[in-house]
């Protein structure tokens, strides 16, 4: 999902950049396309930044009043109010937006994950939908979230899906990423149910949530 190249600018222009890309997620619009389905990484045409700690970026360039300004404007307030327990990034939930669903479907990922791998949610077929996925930066910038997700059916994988979330700065509310627009899968031998395994990770290998889950598609929301 995004891509740039900005070598030739010099250290300071890069830093600029990449704290921009950091902290207000303005690759997010490139990020909107699917990645096509391949295990070699490679293929996103993707070079993570330099990891730096907020701290670290805190402290850059301090004596410089304009760029202390920008970074304030990027970073924002509530920055530096670090939640120091639990992991630095937390999903909470996953949401299947439909205009035609008769209520929101939405699955809570901060409690048992057994009960919702044991739970079905249901789609009418051929019916378009997007996942929106929630989650909290609690103390450091994290680069390169990733949302995939591995579809089966009967023990057989139908397909693989990974979308590059982007970079983000801590923040003290949840953030939230759409995923692009979907179609469920139509026709009577496509009904009946499908599991899903979804993993959220990023740039380091780091993963901070695997779950699994049913999706039902059916003739009728009933």
């Amino acid at each position: 999902m995004l891509g740039l190249d900005v070598c030739e600018f010099g250290g300071q222009v890069l830093e600029l950049l990449w704290l921009t890309m950091c902290y207000r997620g303005l690759i997010a619009e490139k990020n909107d396309l699917p990645i096509e389905e391949e295990e070699d990484e490679r293929n996103l045409n993707y070079n993570p930044p330099a990891q730096k700690s907020l701290q670290e970026i805190q402290e850059l360039d301090k004596d410089d009043e304009s760029l202390v300004k920008y970074k304030q404007t990027l970073l924002g307030p509530e920055a530096m109010m670090a939640d120091a327990s639990g992991p630095n990034v937390k999903v909470t939930r996953l949401t299947l937006l439909c205009d035609d669903a008769p209520e929101p479907i939405t699955m809570d990922l901060t409690g048992d994950l057994i009960a919702v791998k044991e739970k079905s949610f249901s789609l009418q077929e051929g019916v378009k939908y997007r996942l929106k996925i929630h989650f909290k930066v609690n103390r450091e910038i994290v680069s390169g979230l990733k949302y995939r997700q591995v579809t089966y059916r009967k023990g057989v994988r139908m397909n693989k899906a990974v979308y590059m979330v982007g970079s983000y700065g801590p923040r003290a509310e949840e953030q939230e990423f759409l995923c692009p627009i979907d179609e469920a899968a139509k026709g009577v031998m496509s009904r009946g149910q499908y599991q899903i395994k979804s993993c959220f990770t990023d740039d380091d290998k780091n993963v901070y949530l695997s779950w699994e889950w049913n999706l039902n598609i059916s003739k009728d929301w009933n």
